[in-house]
């Protein structure tokens, strides 16, 4: 899909890759970019209409729906990032991961995919995970939530088909949002990521693997099941 006049909403636009991924939009010719965040004083982003949105909220998610009625192209990036595991782990943890990767990006979803219809088709694109394929250890909730969230990726794009809506998802590893005091392996860079993504979006590619983290992980699909510590 075209980026060039496109209408965009990308969630989490605050900070890290939410704020590339809004702004490079604008660098490549969006018409509007609504910059979404649940504390819309924290988006400072020249050019942006700035919207608030809690996308563990249905009530704000409508809120923002019946605002941007010009959207084309939907951008879910919000989310934020548990350590618990699923057998010792704090349930409510486990939840609220499912909460921000599956339900949040859902419900956008199906908010959205009427406007997108009625305005051509449009896209959506999700941004996930290496960690949709592999085990990471401490983090299994996120994991999970973000296997949920390839899997909803896939399921979506076979139902908006028919409707011209292209969807792809993007899977990479660690990178350097500004928030990663706790890693000490390698980082990929925020805007490079974005452009990246955003460059094999608009090419019409539907699962964006933009790292080699990314790629040896969904090549250990292929093999037996074990846990890839490294995954982010």
């Amino acid at each position: 899909m075209k980026l060039e006049n496109s209408v965009a909403l990308v969630t989490g636009a605050n900070r890290g890759l939410g704020r590339d991924f809004a702004e490079q939009l604008l660098e490549r010719g969006a018409a509007k970019v609504y910059a979404t965040a649940r504390q819309p004083e924290s988006v400072d982003l020249p050019g942006a209409e700035v919207l608030r949105l809690d996308i563990t909220d249905p009530a704000s998610i409508a809120d923002v729906a019946a605002r941007a009625t010009d959207l084309t192209l939907l951008v879910n990036n919000a989310g934020n990032a548990s350590f618990a595991n699923l057998v010792d782990g704090d349930e409510t943890e486990i939840r609220g991961q499912l909460d921000v990767f599956f339900w949040g990006p859902l419900r956008l979803v199906r908010a959205f995919a009427p406007i997108l219809r009625a305005n051509g088709g449009g896209g959506i694109l999700n941004i996930n995970s290496a960690m949709s394929w592999v085990a990471g250890g401490r983090a299994n909730a996120y994991h999970v939530a973000k296997a949920a969230q390839w899997a909803m990726t896939n399921s979506v794009r076979g139902e908006l088909d028919g409707q011209g809506t292209h969807v792809a998802g993007a899977y990479f590893g660690m990178t350097d949002t500004g928030h990663q005091d706790f890693w000490t392996g390698p980082l990929n860079d925020a805007a490079e990521i974005a452009r990246r993504t955003l460059t094999a979006c608009e090419a019409g590619e539907v699962e964006i693997i933009p790292d080699e983290l990314g790629a040896n992980a969904k090549a250990m699909l292929a093999g037996p099941p074990r846990v890839h510590p490294t995954a982010g």
